[in-house]
């Protein structure tokens, strides 16, 4: 469970037609004689391009969400690496989490995000040889494009343990990203964050009390989140007052109500055993000092139906156009909408039509996210062209009523004619290999 627990609902549906024979397969045991695996295209060719993400490894292995997947995880990359046929590796995102981390710990133990990244590295340390040995070995490409949970993770400090690793990284926007393999131009693979009220880069927000900040309201939520796993918290200590609509019906009056509304709803769904004015928030983090408490997150009102203030992000209702236009999107958001389906996947996958196939200055007919955990292909019809999009899951040890261990992996075309290219969807749990769906499309 993490700050994204809200996003995850629905199921995926399967499909049986494919290229060749797929057959779901022991890694210990092997696939039998003369049968093909996933990573197997049964030529010596290399040409298949494998994305994950949202694996999320935190620096103390107490309380970060993929423990009992790791060795399944190291066990998967090992495949990837001895595969004659992958050509590419995406991790789309959430590779570290620096978001997780209960709100009354230290994230940086009184270090700094160097120190953070290398603690990381070695409370996973079998995970990052096995991401190392595939870079080092030099035959398959290995990309990393960053998430929400690792959104202020630089560079420098990715590179330190990843060396050699290409990053997909937007000029002049941290914490974002977007990828298109050689030879797919078609093609993109983002982390699916920046659309995301909660969790898209807010450089405008806080900047009198967090100077050079970008940390969107989603990282509060998670390290609430994250407090509520760790200590069980049945129920709140505390309660919210009660907020009523603005009789002005100013925009963003009704706005901030919404927001609040969301914000409400949360910390009822996870609650700690915490006073919310007391100030157990522990921050120093991407220009963030200090202790910060709920009622600092969550908008209020002197008298009922008065004006709605909020004290950290105050006049967040009001800047997510700048947001948008900040963060590089292709397509304005309405605000009503953002703030609205932040909790839905359904609203993130939205945007794959909105952003890149109904948009026809991207030229985009396959799109690949992850951010919501919830692995998936939609297919969209478009000026009667087909286009594909997938969402790639998770490796978190526990995501409620859906899969995890989650990858994807795209077949190019050839250049036959009746050639067509496949994304499919797969599953790793039981250490099996699952086909969940699939589609392909003529580019």
């Amino acid at each position: 469970m993490t700050g994204k627990k809200w996003l995850r609902a629905g199921g995926m549906v399967l499909l049986g037609c494919s290229l060749f024979l797929f057959t779901a397969f022991r890694l210990e045991d092997g696939p039998p004689s003369g049968e093909q695996t996933p990573l197997d295209n049964g030529t010596n060719i290399r040409n298949l391009i494998v994305i994950i993400s949202d694996i999320h490894l935190g620096g103390d292995a107490g309380y970060q969400e993929c423990n009992a997947n790791r060795s399944a995880l190291v066990n998967f990359l090992d495949q990837v690496r001895n595969s004659p046929n992958v050509k590419e590796l995406v991790i789309a995102g959430d590779l570290f989490d620096e978001w997780f981390v209960p709100g009354n710990l230290d994230t940086y133990r009184g270090g700094d995000q160097q120190d953070f990244v290398k603690r990381i590295a070695s409370t996973n340390q079998p995970v990052f040889d096995a991401f190392n040995s595939i870079i080092q070995d030099g035959k398959i490409t290995v990309t990393y494009v960053p998430g929400n949970h690792d959104l202020t993770i630089t560079d420098v400090n990715v590179s330190r343990v990843l060396p050699g690793i290409r990053q997909a990284r937007d000029a002049g926007a941290q914490g974002l990203g977007s990828y298109s393999p050689a030879g797919l131009p078609e093609m993109v693979i983002e982390h699916g964050h920046r659309y995301n009220f909660f969790c898209a880069p807010d450089p405008i927000s806080n900047q009198s009390v967090a100077p050079g900040t970008i940390l969107p309201p989603g990282y509060f939520f998670t390290r609430i989140a994250a407090m509520h796993v760790v200590e069980h918290t049945q129920h709140n200590v505390d309660t919210l007052p009660p907020v009523t609509k603005n009789g002005s019906g100013e925009p963003g009056q009704v706005l901030l109500y919404n927001y609040w509304h969301i914000w409400s709803w949360a910390i009822n769904f996870l609650p700690v055993n915490r006073r919310f004015d007391d100030k157990f928030i522990k921050t120093n983090v991407n220009g963030f000092t200090g202790n910060w408490c709920v009622k600092d997150l969550i908008p209020y009102q002197q008298t009922p139906g008065g004006p709605i203030q909020v004290n950290l992000f105050n006049g967040i209702q009001d800047t997510w156009e700048s947001r948008c236009r900040l963060n590089h999107l292709n397509v304005p958001i309405p605000t009503d909408f953002a703030i609205k389906y932040a909790n839905s996947a359904n609203g993130t996958d939205t945007m794959a039509y909105w952003q890149y196939f109904n948009y026809a200055p991207s030229g985009k007919r396959i799109v690949v996210f992850g951010h919501t955990h919830e692995a998936r292909i939609k297919e969209f019809t478009v000026s009667g062209n087909t286009c594909i999009y997938a969402n790639s899951g998770t490796w978190i040890d526990h995501n409620p009523n859906l899969t995890t261990m989650n990858f994807v992996i795209i077949i190019p075309q050839s250049s036959e004619p009746s050639s067509r290219t496949f994304v499919r969807l797969y599953n790793f749990q039981k250490e099996t290999m699952t086909l969940m769906d699939e589609k392909s499309v003529r580019l």
